[in-house]
């Protein structure tokens, strides 16, 4: 067993030994002990004093004193005031790594009989995806697998924001300026072309308006007048209504955006297992409206609109169905809210949406509250920070920012340069060159954005992204191919990496460290599922890699003449390599087996 789980089971056998009490489970906190200290794991002892009826320098210490008089287990213990530091003995340590290398699913949590439905990417049919969906969706798709491997069900989902005002800007500038260009004449992505017409309304809506300024027509009536603008919002009209023509036109240039997203989501290993189109479920969020309307959750305005009234709740007054008739995005989500909860009985549900969207979802859960499902408190905003880069802020509008394409497309041309450069591609063929470019350039890019805190905002810069050394994921992937590298030498030299029945060495400082990192893999896992953070996994994973270089660095393996002490850290490289490939696929990042 695990550690923790050891050490929980001997203080709750300690504390009914000196004091008569069975513990409850609360009270027994245990964590890793701080670096400053010496110990393997600390033991609070603040809140057995109503037990022990001693202070807490005194109930650390007759509990240390206890258990490592009646554990060969423990070889030694600290009190440091309230923390009762303990140092678990060599074959402890061994005997643990013999049960990790016995489990063919290291780390893989048990069924947690829960549902979990994580929705992500969520792009809209105007423009193709930049860095920013990058980070959703890698951040959605890790988010996923961590559940998965905590022991949850996951249901993977996509919202296409596929109808709208800002399909219709597009539409609008391809009839006025687009001579019937196609993904196939103009030799674009349609994800791409589209995004370029999004860019063209964009700069025809400014240029209108200055016009109509520069005819004395004020700021804001030029903005609501601009006649671009009137015709987008007149095709939206139309869409609503089943206008054939605007249906048409419609479907066609989505269906160039979905063969563009498809390439994009196959490049960074995107998937789902089911995919909702707004176009499709906004219908009911209209209904739900309407509903609550008449049971007086909503209210109608002078003009037609319907709206919330959430001042009571120290929120503001929030818009649900415009004058015209036509749904906001509100709308939409609170249908498809409905519908998911129905049709897959959920436990949880998480949005994966950047913190610009922290007020939407505050609303969202009010208003589903306010109209009776109580299912509403198990909705939750993965809210993650802005991806910005050194130079600042991206613009859609303006066609500044990073495409994701393209990025992806530099990743790995820069993957080779410096692989190259560094000689790592030396004696390789064409093929596996560029296999191994495009691994080491996607892990890159992947890790750096991934090891971030996803409620941080954060800095990307592809350069820095790509280094064999420091927090990477090349330094990660150059460390698991080291490794593999040493077991097939082994291999090749007939050296066996099984552990022996009963071990007697004394394993070294660095043997132990490793020991313990691998033995956190799955509490790491759990925690990260919890918090909902990939971070944890890839600054756990760059731990674990830096640690086995030490140790690689310090302590021979193929030259070690002891065949137990060769054999146990054969067996310790096994694993090492195990979790590193577990932890980065996780993480959604390919490790190679050479490099």
């Amino acid at each position: 067993m695990n550690l923790e789980t050891y050490f929980f089971e001997k203080v709750t056998e300690a504390i009914k030994a000196l004091y008569g009490v069975d513990v409850n489970e609360g009270l027994v906190q245990l964590q890793k002990t701080r670096k400053e200290f010496s110990g393997d794991i600390t033991l609070v002892a603040f809140p057995l004093l109503k037990i022990s009826k001693k202070g807490p320098e005194q109930t650390a210490e007759a509990l240390g004193e206890y258990l490592s008089a009646t554990n060969p287990e423990v070889s030694s213990y600290n009190v440091v005031k309230g923390f009762l530091n303990i140092s678990m003995s060599s074959s402890f340590w061994l005997e643990r790594m013999r049960e990790i290398a016995l489990q063919p699913n290291f780390g893989q949590g048990p069924d947690s009989g829960k549902t979990e439905m994580v929705e992500y990417s969520s792009p809209n049919t105007n423009k193709p995806l930049h860095l920013g969906h990058v980070r959703n969706n890698l951040l959605g798709a890790s988010v996923s697998r961590l559940l998965k491997m905590a022991g949850h069900k996951v249901v993977q989902v996509n919202l296409v924001n596929d109808r709208g005002i800002h399909i219709c800007k597009s539409m609008v500038a391809w009839k006025r300026f687009g001579n019937g260009e196609t993904p196939i004449s103009s030799g674009k992505k349609g994800d791409h072309l589209v995004g370029d017409y999004y860019v063209a309304f964009d700069k025809a809506y400014k240029a209108e308006i200055q016009g109509l300024i520069a005819h004395e027509i004020s700021k804001e009536d030029a903005e609501k007048n601009a006649p671009i603008m009137v015709e987008a919002q007149a095709m939206l009209r139309n869409w609503e209504k089943g206008d054939k023509a605007t249906i048409d036109l419609w479907t066609t240039m989505n269906g160039w955006v979905y063969e563009g997203f498809a390439k994009t989501y196959t490049d960074l290993g995107i998937s789902f297992d089911k995919t909702y189109y707004e176009s499709q479920t906004y219908l009911l969020g209209k209904a739900i409206v309407m509903e609550g309307l008449e049971k007086g959750v909503f209210y109608k305005r002078e003009d037609g609109s319907i709206w919330i009234d959430l001042t009571a709740d120290g929120l503001d007054e929030k818009l649900l169905l415009r004058a015209d008739g036509t749904s906001v995005y509100m709308t939409q989500d609170i249908g498809t809210a409905v519908q998911r909860f129905s049709d897959e009985k959920l436990d949880d549900h998480i949005y994966v949406v950047g913190n610009e969207q922290n007020y939407h979802f505050q609303v969202l859960k009010l208003v589903l509250e306010k109209l009776g499902h109580q299912w509403a408190k198990h909705l939750f905003h993965l809210s993650y920070g802005m991806v910005e880069l050194p130079e600042g802020k991206m613009k859609s509008r303006e066609g500044t920012v990073v495409d994701a394409d393209e990025l992806v497309e530099e990743m790995i041309a820069t993957a080779r340069a410096m692989s190259q450069e560094l000689g790592k591609l030396e004696g390789r063929s064409e093929e596996e060159a560029v296999q191994v470019s495009r691994l080491v350039g996607l892990g890159a890019l992947k890790y750096f954005i991934l090891k971030v805190d996803p409620r941080k905002t954060m800095t990307f810069d592809p350069k820095e992204s790509i280094d064999f050394n420091g927090n990477t994921g090349p330094f990660i992937q150059y460390t698991y191919a080291r490794i593999k590298s040493v077991l097939r030498k082994a291999q090749d030299l007939g050296f066996s990496a099984t552990l022996a029945e009963k071990p007697q060495y004394q394993l070294a400082d660095k043997e132990i460290s490793l020991v313990k990192l691998v033995d956190e893999f799955p509490a790491t896992i759990q925690a990260a599922a919890a918090d909902l953070s990939p971070a944890l996994i890839a600054n756990y994973c760059f731990e674990l890699a830096k640690e086995f270089n030490q140790f690689y660095h310090d302590l021979t393996i193929l030259k070690e003449e002891n065949q137990e002490v060769r054999s146990f850290r054969l067996v310790l490289s096994t694993q090492v390599s195990t979790v590193i490939a577990s932890a980065m696929a996780l993480l959604g990042i390919d490790v190679p087996e050479r490099m």
